[in-house]
Parts: structure tokens; C-alpha cells; sequence
């Protein structure tokens, strides 16, 4: 008997100690599931919205989050949107790729050589897409007030 008990509190213990792992892994898999990322800190996600909309979104996720949006530079399908945050400098890519489709790519980056800080990017796709959740008044006048040009589309 005293060997069972030793037996179970041993594969208990075993099996505990890699449930915080395997849970913060399936927390960071569930909370950013649609979310992709890039080998250099740059996430990516395709939305099934109008470039205008996300470009909406995404300028009033950056006001919410305080990131102070600077210019914008209109690219080949799209425009870039460049900010800061504290000791990070941000860029907001967004393309057209159809009508109704429209790519966001966001890359943060600290002060250095190399120092991308996924985290801050992934949140700013989270919050553009809490803001196409959402409807109307949080949208309305967004890029009007941030200073930055009206949507290319």
C-alpha cells in the first residue's frame, strides 16, 4: 500500500507540473489561433472586411491602446501606417487583396538590433478586430481625429 501511495503522489506531481505549460500553451494557441506569425516578430491576419473598415479599425485599436499614430505610406495595395508606443516604434501594413478581404501585418519593435516584440503586434490585430466587431459609434470619425489621411479605397 505504502508503494501505491508513493507510486500516485509521484505521477501526480509528474502530471501537474506540465499542466501549466500545456495550458499556457493552449492559451496562447486559442487566444491568437487566427493570428499568424512570421519568423521575425510580424504577425499576420487575412480579415473578410473592406480595406476602409479595417483601416478604421485598426487606427482606432492603435487610439486605444495610446500607440501616438505618426504618417501614413501609401504601398503597392495598400498603406502603412507608422507610430510609437514608449521605446517602440509601430507599423500597421494593410493591403487589399480583394474587395471584401484585406491583410494586416503589424510589426513592433523595441530600440535595437532585432528586438521585435510580438506580443504588443498580436494585441493591436486583436483590438482591429474587436473594432470590426463592433459597430458604429466607436468607428465613427476614428481617422478624422488620429490626424492621418482618409482611407486609399
Amino acid at each position: 500500500m505504502r508503494h501505491f501511495v508513493a507510486c500516485s503522489v509521484i505521477a501526480a506531481t509528474a502530471l501537474l507540473s506540465g499542466c501549466e505549460t500545456l495550458s499556457l500553451t493552449l492559451l496562447g494557441i486559442g487566444g491568437s489561433a487566427a493570428v499568424g506569425q512570421k519568423m521575425n516578430g510580424s504577425p499576420t491576419r487575412t480579415f473578410t472586411a473592406p480595406f476602409d473598415k479595417v483601416k478604421l479599425a485598426s487606427v482606432w485599436a492603435l487610439k486605444r491602446m495610446g500607440v501616438l499614430t505618426g504618417s501614413t505610406q501609401k504601398t503597392d495595395n495598400g498603406e502603412l501606417i507608422l507610430g510609437t508606443a514608449g521605446d517602440r516604434e509601430i507599423e500597421v501594413e494593410l493591403e487589399s487583396i480583394t474587395a471584401s478581404a484585406t491583410r494586416m501585418r503589424v510589426v513592433a519593435r523595441r530600440s535595437g538590433f532585432l528586438n521585435y516584440d510580438s506580443s504588443t503586434a498580436v494585441e493591436i490585430i486583436l483590438q482591429t478586430e474587436k473594432g470590426l466587431d463592433s459597430e458604429g459609434p466607436t468607428l465613427r470619425g476614428v481617422v478624422r481625429k488620429s490626424g492621418l489621411s482618409k482611407p486609399m479605397m
